[in-house]
């Protein structure tokens, strides 16, 4: 026999004016992601703002560990110009403060927080 005081578990049904639970079009940068843009070997490289990067390229290349990560931020950021910038000889010790000099510029520290605290509330 059943017990009529226990009802069998509906899934809950979303009102009709509520479509959705987060709108993920209305997410907007919260600063202006500038390019950041380098003189190497004469010539002038323009990187995307480390925010701009799509992150379903630097999640692939994380795979890799920390320097395909990094290897990745570089891929995604100089596009089409990273073949050419590739091809040009870089001392290893240019690489790190390329690297921090670029996450500077785009409001984060070395461990990739932001340098200061954002008045996040909508979590």
């Amino acid at each position: 026999m059943s017990n009529p005081t226990s009802k069998s578990a509906r899934p809950r049904r979303r009102p009709d004016d509520s479509p959705f639970d987060f709108n993920l079009d209305a997410v907007e940068a919260k600063q202006e992601l500038t390019p950041f843009v380098v003189q190497f070997q004469g010539k002038r490289w323009t990187f995307c703002h480390l925010q701009e990067l799509d992150c379903w390229d630097l999640l692939e290349a994380a795979r890799d560990g920390e320097v395909g990560a990094m290897l990745g931020a570089f891929k995604t950021a100089l596009g089409e110009q990273f073949g050419e910038f590739r091809k040009l000889r870089m001392p290893q010790y240019k690489l790190q403060p390329l690297f921090r000099a670029w996450q500077k510029h785009c409001g984060m520290n070395e461990d990739g927080s932001p340098i200061q605290p954002t008045d996040d509330t909508s979590d």
